[in-house]
Order: C-alpha cells, then structure tokens, then sequence
C-alpha cells in the first residue's frame, strides 16, 4: 500500500536530518519519550514510521508480521502500538485482542487502507483506541500516539529527587541548588529511570532498553557517555556511582510529594 502523505513529511524531516537534527538530541528535554511498537508488513512504510517518530523523540521497535508483533508486544511493555490490520501470519485483529486482554496499559492505534465507517467501528470494537487511515499526514499521526501515550503512561510522582537535585517528571525538568540542569532527552531518560529506581543498581542493557530502542548496539559505549555527560552537567558533589560489573545507582534517591 502507497501512503504518500507519509512519504512527503518525512522527506521533509530527512531533509531537516541532514541540517544535522537542530533540535532533536540537542535541545532540553520538552517532551515525554513514549516506547512504540509499529506492527506493519510493508517494510518502507514501516521503516519510514520508525524513523520519524524516533526524530520526534520516540524509542521505535519494528514487527514485519504479526507473530513477530506478538512476541515483541509480550516481551516489552509498550506505551503505543501501530497496528496494521492485514499482517501475515497472526492478523491485526487476532494480536489487537491480545494486546487489549492482556490488561496491559498499552494503547492500540490501528492503521489500514479502509476508511469505512464500518471498518473504522469494527476497528474500535475490537478495542483498538484509535483509528488512523492510510494515506494518512505524518504530524496527524504524531499527535495521535503521544495523546495514547499520555493515557497509556501511569500517573508520575510529584517529584524524584537526591541529595539537592530534583527531577520533575511532569514537567520534565531537572533543578539543582545551583539553579535548572538543561540535559538532553537521553541524559533526562538516564537520570529519571536511575533515580526511580530509588537507590537500587540499575544496569547498562536495562538503561539501553527503557531509555533508547531495539536499534541500540548492546555493546555501545553510548550508556557510559551518556552518564559520563550527565555527572558533569549535575555539577559536584556526584550522585550517581558506578557499581563495577554491575551497572549505576543513585543512593538516598526518593520520592517527594
């Protein structure tokens, strides 16, 4: 299926990427990463979904199939999944029901070439939470998975903190007495999962996994620059220890109402 609504905006951000992504990794955190899952069978549809979203901020895994789709939806919790209706092996419908019964908070945005109010209904009854169809224009898209990711995110703590460094998950800020921290994405994502994990180890793969995607090379060094940048950015005394062969904790972190 041609969608070349889609294939318009992202020659746009490609475009944008080659300017060497002004604002993507760079700027202050602004927004909350949400983890999707795009279940479709066309391979440049589906690559090219992933990869806007991920330059919207978004860690993006990728199912060709549906019995791929499923076993990446039961592994991973994830925030969205796109779900084309007409996949080979399980179908749209069958792997939308699992997700749905699984009691999961994963919302389920359904994409197909119909847009029937029939199809659109049986869609929704399946219990899909929304419905998009193809072709459709890519910002409409975005907009649509970060609200389901809005509503498929549970409610966060007022405020994480350690020592004098408070992060603010709802408003997506870090302050230390000093005054604010600006961090990048990947350093905010870094320092929130380390300090809700309230003083426990938190290791390397599990940051690479709830902080980027499938994409990211295991054996990167990416995790150990990121804190690297991170420790300094947070300034002295440090908060963040580095736990030989184990990974990174923040001691004394905590939730305040």
């Amino acid at each position: 299926m041609e969608c070349p609504r889609v294939g318009i905006a992202l020659s746009r951000e490609s475009a944008d990427s080659r300017r060497g992504f002004s604002g993507a990794l760079r700027n202050v955190w602004h927004g909350c990463d949400v983890r999707i899952l795009v279940v479709e069978d066309e391979e440049p549809l589906a690559e090219a979904i992933a990869r806007g979203l991920r330059r919207e901020g978004m860690a993006v895994d990728v199912a060709f199939n549906g019995d791929d789709g499923h076993e990446k939806a039961t592994v991973t919790r994830y925030d969205v999944v796109l779900l084309d209706r007409d996949l080979p092996g399980m179908s749209g419908d069958e792997l939308c029901k699992e997700i749905v019964e699984s009691g999961e908070l994963t919302r389920v945005l359904m994409l197909t070439a119909s847009g029937a109010v029939a199809d659109r209904v049986e869609g929704l009854s399946l219990g899909a939470d929304d419905y998009l169809a193809k072709p459709f224009a890519f910002p409409e898209l975005v907009a649509r998975v970060r609200a389901l990711g809005r509503r498929a995110t549970p409610a966060a703590p007022p405020l994480l903190t350690a020592g004098d460094v408070e992060l603010d998950p709802a408003r997506r800020t870090v302050r230390r007495a000093s005054g604010p921290v600006e961090l990048t994405r990947k350093e905010f994502g870094v320092l929130e999962v380390l300090l809700a994990a309230g003083g426990s180890v938190v290791s390397s793969e599990e940051l690479l996994e709830r902080v980027w995607d499938e994409n990211a090379d295991p054996f990167t060094t990416t995790v150990r620059v990121t804190v690297m940048t991170l420790r300094k950015k947070l300034g002295e005394p440090g908060i963040i220890e580095t736990v030989v062969g184990s990974g990174y904790r923040v001691p004394g972190a905590a939730t305040a109402g």
